[in-house]
Order: C-alpha cells, then structure tokens, then sequence
C-alpha cells in the first residue's frame, strides 16, 4: 500500500486505460512455475481485475504463449508502470 499525488494516480488511470489491460484474460497465460511469478491487481472504479503469469524474461516468451496478444498487453503495461 502506497500514497501518491493525485497527479501521479491520474497517470496511472491513463497508462492503464490506454494499455486495454482490464479486457484482457489471463486464462491462457503460463502459470507460475519454479522461475516466479507476476501478479497485477486493479481496481478502477467499479471494475476490479487481477492477473497471474510466469516471470516474463522476454518478449520470445510472450510469442510464444499461448494468448501473446493478450500477455503483450500485460508485458508492456508492466514496463510502462516501472519507469514511473
């Protein structure tokens, strides 16, 4: 848990919605396995979403998926919120 300036969870709100993210599922993403795991949980609103994966080391993980549309959505928006 964390407090941020409302300037900073209104980029948030924006990277999500610009990211698609909360129409993703993640049904067809790799589990979890002995390298780690990636967990995401939003809550928007009255929309709430929560992923899990396997680490993702790069993007010829992603292609090679199952749903890499899908977990491509999910690898980026998980860069974008590291550079903030």
């Amino acid at each position: 848990e964390a407090y941020v300036h409302k300037c900073v969870m209104e980029e948030l709100k924006r990277i999500i919605d610009d990211s698609e993210i909360m129409r993703e599922d993640d049904g067809m993403w790799p589990h979890p396995d002995r390298v780690g795991r990636q967990e995401l949980e939003i809550v928007m609103g009255d929309e709430h979403v929560s992923f899990t994966t396997s680490k993702i080391g790069s993007l010829v993980d992603v292609n090679q998926s199952k749903d890499p549309e899908g977990l491509r959505c999910f690898y980026y928006l998980v860069q974008d919120l590291k550079c903030l």
